[in-house]
């Protein structure tokens, strides 16, 4: 079995840990507070579900932005990072340079970044051997949704480690693996989550991939789906797009779990298409574990 693999079976163990420790977390916004959350590449993708789902709730205006278009003229009262490595190169300058109070929720605790962040949440037990990120990045989502239920229990449900140990077993969607193109929908809060399954498949497969707000697939996107496809959507889809994109011949995944525990289902996809098309997911084309620029 690949590191990936095992690191995307892990996943509910890491969540239940994450969200015991989401009370005891140091610095992370109170309600309220204007936040940016930052991230790149997976954890871009992670900030911007958080975010939505922060600002959705009416727990405070909050934004995300990958760490290299940070916005410095803009006023914020806090600053999230999410870095896995802890020696991402944009994510070090932008906490260098902003005066704004931060916290950074990262993997490895003997990295750089500690002696830059404010506040710093390790999440070592989270951490991964792989370059694909899979359970670092839905832990860190986890520990910031459990912080947002804190202040509105609804935002977490009580039985999401049930859901994501249901989503490691569960079968993936008949004939998906044989496919060449996958579309990954959201909407709201999810659209975070769709973009990071595209990445995810994208990374470990090589295969085409593309992401988009649910209601605009019918825009445009929709017209590459055919027998080729898989159109998955994170969350119920729109009334009729789901009849639309069977009609044109995609397979489709629409669950009924949770979309942060559907997102190990999509990890889980994007290692079994490695696999068919005889790719080490361990090994993804033209990748490192951390972008570190000289």
């Amino acid at each position: 079995m690949s590191f990936t693999a095992e690191e995307i079976a892990a996943q509910p163990r890491c969540w239940e840990r994450a969200i015991a420790l989401a009370p005891e977390a140091e610095g992370l916004p109170a309600t309220g507070e204007r936040v940016a959350v930052v991230g790149c590449g997976t954890s871009l993708f992670i900030a911007q579900s958080y975010a939505a789902l922060r600002e959705s709730a009416g727990l405070g205006e909050t934004d995300a932005f990958p760490a290299s278009e940070f916005p410095y003229a803009r006023a914020y009262d806090r600053v999230v990072s999410i870095c896995r490595s802890g020696t991402t190169t944009e994510v070090l300058e932008l906490l260098r340079r902003t005066g704004t109070p931060n916290v950074a929720v990262i993997g490895d605790p003997t990295t750089p970044i500690v002696q830059i962040a404010d506040a710093v949440i390790p999440l070592e037990f989270a951490d991964e051997k792989s370059v694909v990120q899979t359970r670092f990045a839905t832990t860190a989502f986890t520990l910031l949704r459990a912080h947002l239920a804190l202040s509105e229990p609804s935002l977490l449900p009580a039985d999401l480690v049930a859901q994501a140990e249901e989503a490691v077993n569960a079968p993936l969607p008949e004939g998906a693996v044989e496919r060449t193109q996958f579309t990954f929908l959201g909407a709201g809060w999810t659209n975070g989550l769709a973009h990071e399954a595209a990445l995810k498949v994208r990374e470990a497969s090589g295969s085409w991939t593309e992401s988009y707000p649910a209601m605009e697939y019918r825009h445009g996107p929709i017209s590459v789906t055919d027998e080729h496809s898989v159109t998955w959507f994170f969350g119920a889809p729109p009334e009729g797009l789901e009849e639309e994109v069977r009609a044109a011949g995609a397979v489709v995944s629409a669950s009924g779990l949770d979309p942060a525990a559907d997102l190990i289902r999509a990890q889980r996809l994007a290692v079994a298409v490695a696999e068919h098309k005889g790719l080490d997911p361990d090994e993804p084309r033209n990748l490192t574990r951390s972008i570190i620029l000289t």
